[in-house]
This record gives structure tokens, sequence and C-alpha cells, in this order.
């Protein structure tokens, strides 16, 4: 059955015409499928979705997204990225491969609060993962997602009273008052890439806002799957980052603003 998919020219241009009109003729798309922007479900018979198409250096993942949500588009990311990233959504539903079957990029929660740290309340983002990260390349069951920041140029926090060092080449994108990604140095040179993203920009207190455009930067902290959980007050963010920080779950780095 035809289904209700946007093909864009950049998306046709990678996989092909034949393929691209084997998934609007139905034969290589899915029916139902988790959304990869909002992660809700979708089908492609029932309403218009997206196809969204994530290159790495030589693998490329097509997956679906509600047309609502995002257009259809070309999507580069680290191979590292591409083959690491946490099987959530690799059934039914989930990521067709072009060139091979790997999940797509882990699911993080993000959340802003304004921090008091060395007595001047700083912007902060708190990244926690919604469930283990596996080394890429294995299935587990491993939680190594310090261990893979570490790797990348954080730091061991271990009193957050500290203002975390900087991390060269990271940024935090922030445009037209809302937080947008936090960006990683390209693998290969060119452009930075979005290391996390928000599924839709997301809306920061005005505080938050204009502490960043005050200082330039924001402090990110993060910490494995279950150690932070959602906090209600900001007071209570910092004292579960305290925590974490005395229980050696905490990394953190000190990113530049990228945006207004």
């Amino acid at each position: 059955m035809p289904r209700m998919l946007d093909v864009s020219d950049e998306v046709r241009a990678e996989i092909g015409d034949e393929e691209a009109e084997r998934l609007l003729g139905g034969d290589s798309a899915p029916g139902p499928y988790d959304c990869t922007s909002c992660r809700t479900p979708g089908h492609t018979e029932q309403q218009r979705t997206s196809t969204v198409l994530f290159v790495g250096d030589e693998t490329a993942v097509l997956a679906f997204a509600h047309a609502a949500c995002i257009p259809s588009q070309v999507v580069p990311v680290s191979e590292e990225q591409l083959q690491g990233a946490v099987r959530s959504i690799t059934g039914e539903g989930g990521p067709v491969a072009v060139e091979a079957e790997v999940p797509l990029q882990a699911e993080l929660g993000v959340t802003s609060g304004l921090v008091l740290v060395g007595g001047d309340v700083q912007p902060a983002l708190v990244v926690e993962p919604l469930g283990p990260i596996a080394r890429p390349g294995t299935t587990g069951p491993v939680d190594v997602f310090l261990e893979l920041l570490t790797e990348q140029g954080f730091a061991p926090v271990a009193d957050v009273n500290e203002v975390p060092g900087p991390l060269q080449g990271w940024s935090v994108l922030v445009a037209v008052g809302k937080l947008h990604a936090v960006l990683q140095p390209p693998a290969n040179g060119g452009a930075p890439q979005a290391w996390w993203q928000a599924h839709r920009p997301m809306q920061v207190a005005d505080e938050w806002r204009a502490a960043v455009n005050k200082t330039g930067r924001v402090l990110v902290f993060a910490a494995p799957a279950g150690t932070i959980g959602a906090q209600p007050r900001e007071d209570l963010l910092r004292e579960a980052l305290d925590r974490a920080a005395a229980a050696g779950r905490l990394v953190g780095a000190t990113m530049p603003l990228a945006g207004t």
C-alpha cells in the first residue's frame, strides 16, 4: 500500500531513485513507527511522515518522523555515534538500514537550571540518559556513559562548587531564546555536529537565558541513568548533583554559548 511519505531531494540523492520509489510504494517502509523526533507512535499509512537519513562515515540509517515534527532531511553524524547508539528503537517501527542495520543515537534527558557554583549563580545543563549506555560495537549490559564522556574530554566532578574546565570545540546552541543542541567538534573537519539535539527547540526560563547571555557559557554536567532524576526545584537539582559528585558519578565541562 502506498505510504504518506515525504522524501526530500537530498534524501533521494543519497538513497537513489529506486530505493525512494520502493519507500513511497510501501515495499520497504514500515507501517507503524516511533517518531525519531518526538518518540511517539506514527503510521506511514495514516499520517504524513518524513524520511530522515542519518549518515555516518561508512553507514547510513533511514528513520521516520512525523512531518509535523521535522521535515525530511539528511543528518550527518559520526560513525561512532551511529554504530554505538542505544538499541532502543530497533524493533518494528525502528530505523530501516540502507547499508547496515544499526540503531540510532542514545536518548538523553536534558534539564536546564541555575546552579550556585563558587558563590555565583551559573546557567547549567544536566544530561542523563534514559537507560544504560553500552560501548560502541557491544550490547552491554555494562553502563559506560561516564567512561565514554571522559574519553571525549569531560572531567570527573568531585565538588559542584568548582567550575568545570572548558571542553575544546564543544558549545551549547541557543537560538531565539530556546535551547536547540549541544554541539561537538566534527570527526573529520567541517561544521560542528549535534551530540544532543532537542526534538523541538526547548523553552528555557527567562532567568536561565539571562544568565547565559551574561556569562556566554554553560556548565554541562552528566550522570548515568537513574542518578539525578527529574527534580521539581533547582535546590533539589543541586542536592542531586552533590550526591552524584560524592558518589563519583558526575562529570562536567564548561561550554561557550553558540547563538543568542
